[in-house]
């Protein structure tokens, strides 16, 4: 099976998904501190082994449909269409997901994985506040110190 590509800026196709390696034709890869190897392997061997498991993922899409509110609904934008000269414009309301934003999708799968690997508490890095929020809230509705 050929790997899919993409048009890049320098007029060479990039592939779509990084090889075994993480790299994306000859960039990519994973250039972390030598002492974050062991604790990323854990985490891509945990990932890829939850994502074959079809328990692991019934549960994550039970959390998206049940709990984050997932899938958001399509609204028309029927005065905004009127005054683009009638385009056919539709709003993707992800403002009315849990927690107000698509940030509690990510923060649900993280929440599951990390579960799944035993770990006892979940730590987010937040800029204005909405993945902090995010993870708070999964970390409080699986049982995790947050």
């Amino acid at each position: 099976m050929k790997a899919e590509t993409v048009p890049g800026s320098t007029g060479k196709a990039s592939p779509v998904l990084p090889d075994l390696r993480g790299y994306f034709g000859e960039f990519g890869g994973r250039f972390v501190s030598e002492t974050l190897m062991a604790a990323l392997y854990e985490l891509e061997h945990a990932f890829r082994s939850g994502w074959k498991d079809p328990a692991f993922k019934k549960t994550f899409l039970g959390m998206l449909s049940n709990y984050s509110g997932r899938p958001t609904p399509l609204y028309p934008a029927l005065s905004l269409s009127k005054e683009a000269g009638g385009a056919r414009i539709w709003l993707k309301r992800e403002d009315l997901n849990h927690t107000g934003a698509h940030k509690i999708t990510n923060a649900v799968g993280q929440g599951l994985l990390a579960a799944r690997m035993g770990k006892r508490r979940l730590i987010a890095e937040t800029g204005a506040g909405q993945h902090g929020v995010a993870t708070a809230t999964v970390a409080a509705r699986l049982g995790f110190e947050c």
